[in-house]
C-alpha cells in the first residue's frame, strides 16, 4: 500500500505465520509503498508529537524504525524491560505504564509551541529542542499535517480551490505538489478514493 508522510513514532506489533513481531516505526518526511504481509494481523500506536522514548532519539528513527529484539506473543523487550505484547484493547494501558516508568517522555517546550505559545528563550534553541524532540523541524510538521488535512477535506468532497483558500496554499499547484509530495495521490484520486490502498484514514474510503 501506499505508505504516506506523518509527523509521529510508532510501536507496531504484528502475527504471521504463527510468530509475533514489534518494530519502533518513526516520523516519516515522504510518500513510498509499504509491504503487506499476507494473513498478518496488526496493532499500531501512534504517540502525540512531542513525546519521546526515552533510550531512542526521535531524529535516528526519521524515515525508517528499529525491529525490536525477542518479542513473543505475550511480552517484548523494550528500554531494558519486558513489557506485555498489547493487543488493541491493550494498547491505553501499555501506553500509561510506559508513561509512569518515564521509557516514554514529552519536552513541555513542544507541548507549549503546539498549543501556540512562544517560550522565552532564542528562536535556535526552539528550534534546536523541537528537532531533537520529533526529529523534524516544525516548518516539516506544519507542511506534513496540512497535507494530510488537506486530504481529509478533498476525499469528503471539497473542491481544490476551497482547500487552497481553507488551508492557505497558494494555489491549486502548490496543493498538487504537496500531495503528491506527502501523500503520493493526486486532487482527482483523493476526490474518488481511486489509487489503491492508502495509509490514512479518510473516513475508510482508501482503505478498503
Amino acid at each position: 500500500m501506499t505508505s504516506v508522510a506523518g509527523v509521529r513514532w510508532g510501536l507496531v506489533f504484528w502475527e504471521q505465520a504463527g510468530r509475533t513481531y514489534a518494530s519502533i516505526t518513526g516520523p516519516e518526511t515522504r510518500t513510498g509503498t509499504a509491504p503487506v504481509p499476507e494473513g498478518a494481523t496488526f496493532t499500531g500506536i501512534e504517540f502525540a508529537v512531542g513525546t519521546s522514548l526515552r533510550a531512542v532519539p526521535t531524529p535516528t528513527l526519521v524515515d525508517g524504525g528499529i525491529e525490536l529484539p525477542d518479542t513473543t506473543r505475550r511480552t517484548f523487550r523494550l528500554d531494558g524491560a519486558r513489557w506485555e505484547t498489547p493487543s488493541p484493547d491493550d494498547a491505553e494501558a501499555l501506553v500509561d505504564s510506559l508513561v509512569r516508568a518515564g521509557t516514554v517522555v514529552r519536552d513541555p517546550l513542544v507541548a507549549e509551541l503546539l498549543r501556540g505559545g512562544r517560550p522565552a528563550i532564542s528562536a535556535r534553541t526552539v528550534e534546536r529542542r523541537f528537532r531533537a524532540a520529533t526529529g523534524l523541524t516544525r516548518g516539516a510538521v506544519r507542511q506534513i499535517e496540512r497535507a494530510r488535512a488537506a486530504a481529509e477535506l478533498l476525499a469528503t468532497g471539497d473542491r481544490a480551490a476551497d482547500v487552497v483558500a481553507k488551508l492557505d496554499y497558494f494555489d491549486e499547484p502548490h496543493l498538487a505538489r504537496a500531495l503528491r509530495c506527502y501523500l503520493g495521490r493526486t486532487v482527482r484520486q483523493l476526490r474518488e478514493g481511486t489509487g489503491g490502498a492508502i495509509a490514512l484514514d479518510l473516513d475508510q474510503r482508501l482503505t478498503s
